[in-house]
């Protein structure tokens, strides 16, 4: 036979849909300072995080550029890539990137929580189903059962 507590435990799980802005608290804790923490953190990084943001990096890191080839120095030129322009303009990219990750993960997350509420919709349905036919059996079985004189 199936282990009640495993079907008892099923049934009693609530469905909850969990995305990026619901771990927010997480991180920092849900007190005031922590709630502080995070609304600053999602705002610089909104703002940081943003193509705008790389563009206008780009262009502050490109006003350096003449003087790193003016000096003629390999140091100074790899070290005005490596440093002024691959940091400052890739780390807004990056950010950007990555909040197009997390919203295709939460997009995904809601599909699959839409899924999995039909097929325990239908498997409950099934469930109940079942039920009424085993009471059936159960009463055919008794009806066919000889009778004992």
């Amino acid at each position: 036979m199936e282990d009640n507590s495993a079907v008892l435990k099923a049934k009693a799980h609530k469905h909850k849909l969990v995305l990026s802005e619901h771990a927010h608290a997480a991180v920092h804790g849900e007190s005031v300072i922590g709630l502080f923490n995070t609304k600053v953190a999602v705002a610089v990084t909104k703002s940081v995080g943003s193509m705008w943001c790389a563009y206008a990096f780009g262009i502050l890191a490109l006003i350096s550029l003449p003087s790193a080839i003016k000096s003629g120095d390999p140091i100074i030129i790899i070290g005005w890539i490596a440093q002024t322009f691959l940091q400052l303009v890739l780390l807004p990219i990056i950010i950007v990137g990555q909040n197009v990750q997390a919203a295709a993960g939460d997009a995904r997350a809601e599909s699959d929580h839409e899924t999995l509420i039909s097929i325990h919709t239908l498997t409950s349905e099934v469930h109940r189903i079942n039920l009424q036919q085993t009471k059936i059996l159960e009463m055919l079985e008794e009806r066919t059962k000889p009778i004992k004189e």
